[in-house]
């Protein structure tokens, strides 16, 4: 009883417009309250639970993504991507989708690509007469691919709630992230058809080349963070701070794009993110230690096998409460909740951690294209300057793709499971 007025507390702070981690912390302070323990055991909690190395790498990888967009990388990317693909009917919607890949191998967070890469390829994309519904709509879907490609913020925060191997994590993100590309461009490809959306320019091979040594030097970034990572010459971690050191190099060295005042200012944004991260993972690890605590995890388990005991139905339910989650919490507080819930119940069905990380994961990026959290919508809107509601209106065919993606990865495992299969196991 008193487990169930924490939620329901949890979700009416939420309403009300009390921030996520201060809700979350609230509400488990009221049910250490009403349980009659000691206050302090929430402030032991919160500390524990950001006491973890791994967890070093997020402010890394955020500092990484922003350097990136201070100093200019992603123009170079984006001019890369389009030499490659520009010349597909609808192209600057395949640029679009192939720059978001080659980001995500950077910065691993989706807020990042859609503010960075999305004011370049909407305005790019709008300049040669795109409808601004699709620009919108293509640059909000591509942005998830960010998470699931390595590096990944969210696959960190998982791997360190799960206990599951960051590296496997990051290998097992390679193919869906590939996956998710593939369909979106699909999808382009579709619109093009329809909507008679011109090339952007003709294949040139000289030109293909001067961008890619342009490109070359930023495109190492996931070379050294995955290369580095699967031949074992640093842990994810060190691969964050690597990655920092490299975009630092770049910026202030090789383009010189970069002063000290542009990455103090960097700095202390990247503090500023990390700050909201860490609370919230911090406010969420009390949440979810209260809710293993009371075993939760096992009455919820009880509860699935009671409904059905068919995995696919079993598969589906989950999917379908992390989407229904998704829509109203943020990513990470969603994570660090629902991982103890969820997990065992997967393992019970015989789902790999690492397989189902990549399935969680993925669920929850659909709800950072969905109202009323849509953190990226929000992003989008700004950077469009175009109202709320019609990046709602302008994202909702391409989650078409992205949640076929997700069903053939919930129920054919060896699309994740393969490259972790071949470099670790």
């Amino acid at each position: 009883m008193t487990i169930a007025l924490m939620i329901l507390l949890l979700f009416a702070l939420m309403i009300i417009g009390v921030p996520i981690a201060a809700a979350l912390a609230l509400a488990s302070l009221a049910f250490v309250v009403m349980d009659g323990l000691p206050p302090m055991i929430v402030l032991a909690n919160m500390v524990n639970g950001i006491n973890s190395f791994p967890l070093i790498a997020v402010p890394f990888f955020i500092l990484a993504g922003n350097l990136m967009n201070s100093a200019g990388i992603t123009t170079r990317i984006f001019a890369f991507a389009r030499s490659v693909v520009g010349w597909m009917h609808g192209g600057l919607g395949h640029v679009n989708v192939g720059a978001s890949v080659i980001f995500a191998g950077m910065s691993g967070a989706a807020v990042a690509d859609a503010g960075g890469l999305g004011n370049i390829e909407i305005k790019a994309m709008r300049d040669s007469g795109y409808d601004t519904d699709f620009a919108v709509g293509i640059t909000a879907a591509s942005s998830t691919i960010g998470p699931i490609i390595p590096p990944s913020l969210p696959l960190v925060i998982y791997g360190v709630i799960a206990d599951a191997s960051i590296g496997q994590l990051f290998m097992a993100g390679i193919v869906p992230g590939v996956m998710m590309a593939l369909a979106l461009m699909v999808m382009v490809a579709w619109y093009a058809r329809r909507r008679d959306y011109p090339r952007d320019l003709e294949f040139v091979f000289s030109r293909l080349w001067r961008t890619f040594l342009s490109a070359l030097l930023p495109l190492m970034t996931p070379v050294i963070i995955i290369g580095g990572i699967m031949f074992g010459i640093f842990t994810p971690t060190e691969a964050a701070i690597a990655a920092v050191a490299w975009c630092l190099f770049l910026g202030t060295a090789v383009y010189r794009t970069l002063d000290w005042r542009t990455v103090l200012k960097v700095s202390f944004d990247t503090v500023e993110t990390t700050a909201a991260i860490m609370l919230i993972v911090a406010a969420s690890t009390i949440f979810a230690w209260i809710l293993t605590a009371n075993q939760t995890a096992q009455h919820f388990s009880n509860l699935m096998v009671n409904l059905t005991d068919n995995r696919i139905a079993l598969l589906l339910i989950i999917t379908l409460i992390v989407l229904v989650i998704g829509l109203f919490m943020e990513t990470i507080a969603a994570i660090t909740i629902l991982t103890p819930v969820l997990l065992p119940v997967a393992v019970g069905l015989g789902i790999d951690p690492v397989h189902f990380g990549i399935i969680m994961i993925l669920n929850l990026m659909i709800g950072l294209l969905t109202p009323p959290v849509g953190m990226v919508l929000y992003v989008l809107s700004k950077v469009a300057h175009v109202p709320f509601e019609q990046c709602v209106r302008a994202t909702a065919p391409f989650l078409v793709p992205l949640v076929t993606v997700l069903l053939l990865l919930t129920f054919i495992p060896a699309f994740s499971m393969w490259l972790p299969t071949l470099v670790y196991r």
